[in-house]
Parts: C-alpha cells; structure tokens; sequence
C-alpha cells in the first residue's frame, strides 16, 4: 500500500518541476505514479493538469481538470475546487466553449473572494477579462485586467505580472493604441526576465512579435519571433509553436512572400487543429484565406475564410469576425493586381 509519505514526495517533485517550466516531466511522473497516490490526491491531478496545460495537450489537461474538481465536490474541499474551476475554464476557454469558460471562472472568483486568496482571484479575474476581451466587453476586460494586475504586483508574483501585462497589450494593440500596447509588453518583458520561464519569455516575445507587424516594425517582428520560436521549443508548448508559425505567415503576407504565408499557415493550421485550441485555429484560418486569395487560390481561400468565420462565431469575436471580413473584400477587389515578390528589408504579455 503507498504511505502518506510518498504522496508528499510526489507531489513535491511535480511543484518542482512545474516551478522550473518542465511540464513534460510533471506529466510523465504524474502518470507513472500508483493509481492509489492519483485516486487519494486530486490536487496532484490538477498539477498535472496545469503541466499538460502549458504544453499544448488541452484534451488531456481538461480530462485532469475535470477529475480533480469532481473528487474535490465529493470532498467538500472548497478550496480545491476554487483551483480546479480556474483551471476547468481555462481548458473550456482554450476550447471554444465560451458560456462554460465564463460559468467556471466566475465560480472559481466567487470562491476565491469567500476565501480571501488573493492570487487565485487575481487569476481567474485575469482570465475573466480575456473571456470579456474576446467578446468585445472591452471596458469591463480592461477593469478586469487592471485588478488583477494590481494583485499580482502587490503579491510580488511575476508570472501573474507577466501574463496580464501581456493581456493588456493585446488589448491595446486590437484599440490601436500602440504606445499603450508598446509599454505594457515591455512591462511583461520586465516581469517575464525576472521570473526566466521559456515558455512565459515565448508568450512575450510573441506579444512584441505581433505588435511589431502591426506597425510595420518587420525588424522588430523577425527578432521575436525568431527568439519565440526557440523558446517554444525549449518549453515544448505547441500552442505556442504554432502561434509563432501563424504570426510568421501573417508577416509574410504583409511582405508579399506568398510561399511563406501559405506553407506556414498551412503547418500552423495543423498544429491548432491537433491541440484543439479553437480561437488560434480560428486566427490561423483567418491568415490562410487571405494568403490563399492573394494568391489566386479564391475556392480554397473561402473554405479557409468560412472556416475562421464560424469559429469567431461560436468565440462571440464578433470584432476579429468584423476585421476579417473588411480584409478579405479588400483584398478580394484588389485580387487581380499581381502579388509583390521577395523580400522587403526592414525593421506583447
């Protein structure tokens, strides 16, 4: 029969290995422990779930997710549940199921305030706001985001700091406000440096990366998203990969480099699909029918243009469905002008 103590020594191994950012780790000694130590502990279920999280494996970290909550409800463990809620809407939102994700974070919130943890109020509030942001709830987000962050900064919790800041860029950047959008990835890049995780310093690079295309910064955007790219797979986040990918097509076509944005696009649209990440398949999707009509390819462009519609429907981002469709006719008036070749040189949270 496994002893108490080997409950203790596991579940202090996986903190380790969370804390050090190697998930993949975390995961694999979670699954090769006794079922007796995963059925008496939930809360190292939701450890695993927060590894599997990190590197791309939605399914699995939603199956944990949802594991662990059940067993902390027959528990009465309200703390528990709280953790395993955030966790539960996180998952749910990375899938596209927007009422669930919101259900879930608002109820992991409540309980957070019921019992006074800071750092979990300021997480579920965080991820609160991304839900508000997605839907064009931009005040509320941005309220949101600010407490949170406000909680993170007074806790001394860099990730935390890191991660909203990064929110808030992407924010800005999507009002167009690029100073706004500019200071608060380099407060992420600040926060993300001291705290040194590869796949946080991934996150940040990607948030500069995009702003860079935006604003025509191409210096800035191939720097990052060079660097986003190693760090990538240094984490072995395959979200992360394949947001680096779609924001290398996305540059590409900015440029006119057609190839690129094609074969990029396609392999990131592969990579969403496999980690079931709906608004990331549905960004992707959204740059491969644009690349695909540039380039003569109208049938294939509209399956793709459908495809990123739909799925911007069932987010309830009727902004980027709004940006999307403005581009493509655009784009679709313009369509008989020869498409630019080669290379141009040039120059988030």
């Amino acid at each position: 029969m496994v002893t108490t103590p080997s409950f203790d020594e596991l579940a202090a191994r996986l903190r380790e290995l969370v804390g050090a950012g190697r998930f993949s780790e975390a995961l694999a000694a979670f699954r090769a422990a006794p079922p007796a130590v995963v059925a008496h502990r939930p809360d190292l279920a939701l450890l695993a779930a927060a590894a599997a999280m990190r590197i791309g494996d939605v399914e699995g970290a939603g199956s944990l997710a949802s594991g662990a909550l059940a067993a902390f409800r027959g528990r009465g463990d309200l703390d528990g549940q709280m953790r395993a809620l955030n966790l539960v809407g996180v998952v749910a939102f990375e899938r596209g199921r927007m009422a669930e994700a919101e259900k879930a974070l608002a109820g992991a919130l409540r309980l957070a305030r019921e019992l006074d943890d800071v750092q979990l109020a300021a997480r579920a509030s965080n991820n609160l706001a991304s839900v508000s942001h997605l839907q064009g709830r931009v005040p509320e987000a941005l309220d949101l985001y600010r407490g949170a962050l406000a909680s993170y900064e007074r806790l001394g919790d860099r990730r935390g700091a890191a991660e909203t800041y990064h929110n808030l860029g992407i924010a800005f950047r999507q009002m167009g406000d690029w100073r706004a959008a500019h200071d608060a990835i380099l407060e992420a890049r600040r926060h993300a440096e001291v705290a040194g995780a590869p796949d946080l310093l991934a996150l940040v690079a990607i948030g500069r990366a995009e702003l860079g295309i935006e604003t025509g910064d191409e210096a800035v955007a191939t720097v990052e998203l060079e660097r986003a790219g190693q760090l990538a797979v240094e984490a072995e986040d395959e979200i992360g990969a394949a947001e680096v990918r779609r924001l290398r097509a996305l540059a590409a076509l900015r440029q006119g480099r057609l190839e690129v944005a094609l074969s990029e696009g396609a392999a990131a649209h592969r990579e969403a699909e496999r980690c079931g990440a709906a608004l990331l398949r549905a960004e992707v999707a959204a740059v491969l029918a644009l690349a695909l009509l540039r380039a003569g390819r109208v049938a294939e462009g509209e399956e793709r243009r459908r495809e990123a519609v739909e799925g911007y429907r069932a987010l309830g981002a009727a902004l980027l469905e709004s940006r999307l469709e403005q581009e493509w006719k655009a784009l679709f008036a313009t369509r008989a002008s020869p498409a630019p070749r080669g290379d141009r040189k040039s120059g988030l949270n």
